[in-house]
């Protein structure tokens, strides 16, 4: 098998269109655990991508509500749960190449860690915390708007319908499959407001709102996804 070539972590800040001051920092976030000399916990990038997610949940929220205005907290929620996913920013990754980059143990390479899902995600986080303890916020919202707005015109149609995840999450605990009703409509003819609500035998209810029966019943399956910690909430980020 062909060595793979390295390649100077100069090139990936070159991609994201950061400078370091601190080139330190990007080393670091591209340093798996395999890959430390000893045990302490500042020689791998866990604690940057920590700090990554973070920074990383405000400014996908923050891009959100400026792009939807008009868009209810519910549909946020599932947009943000997209968005800041695993796979979307294995994604990302992908796009910066970061798997040539990211420095790790022989074992773990041959084992096809600089493909795996779970590291690149990981790294493309640990990455947007060195960028913020490089720079600051506005240097890591900079390169989270950069990469993942393009991301923006998938999220209506591969998100997922909280109604499905909810019906399989009941069954997955042999509980009764979701139901709703509808309890309130509000508003006039041409702008109503409907309430729905979500009911599991064994689980306490919740309710959402939305502009006709189909969206309330999502907002309410979604509030019960939240509450129950199937999904996060921006606010968790």
């Amino acid at each position: 098998m062909p060595k793979r070539r390295h390649r100077p972590i100069a090139e990936l800040a070159e991609g994201l269109g950061h400078e370091f001051s601190n080139p330190a920092l990007l080393k670091l976030a591209l340093t798996h655990a395999s890959a430390r000399s000893s045990g302490k916990p500042n020689e791998d990038n866990e604690r940057l991508e920590f700090l990554g997610d973070r920074v990383l949940g405000l400014a996908i929220a923050e891009i959100l509500t400026d792009h939807f205005p008009e868009a209810y907290e519910g549909e946020l929620a599932r947009w943000f749960n997209y968005l800041v996913r695993a796979e979307t920013c294995a994604e990302v990754a992908q796009a910066w190449q970061l798997g040539d980059f990211i420095l790790m143990s022989g074992g773990e390479a041959l084992s096809g860690g600089r493909g795996k899902k779970t590291i690149l995600a990981n790294t493309c986080e640990a990455v947007l915390g060195a960028i913020f303890a490089d720079a600051g916020y506005e240097a890591a919202r900079a390169v989270v708007r950069r990469f993942w707005e393009p991301h923006l015109g998938e999220i209506e149609a591969a998100a997922p319908d909280a109604k499905s995840v909810l019906q399989e999450w009941a069954q997955g605990r042999r509980l009764p499959l979701p139901r709703y009703l509808e309890v309130a409509r509000e508003g006039p003819d041409h702008a109503p407001r409907f309430t729905a609500e979500v009911q599991i035998d064994g689980v306490p209810p919740e309710r959402g709102q939305g502009a006709n029966k189909r969206a309330a019943e999502q907002a309410a399956a979604l509030a019960m996804l939240l509450r129950e910690g199937v999904w996060r909430s921006p606010h968790d980020g």
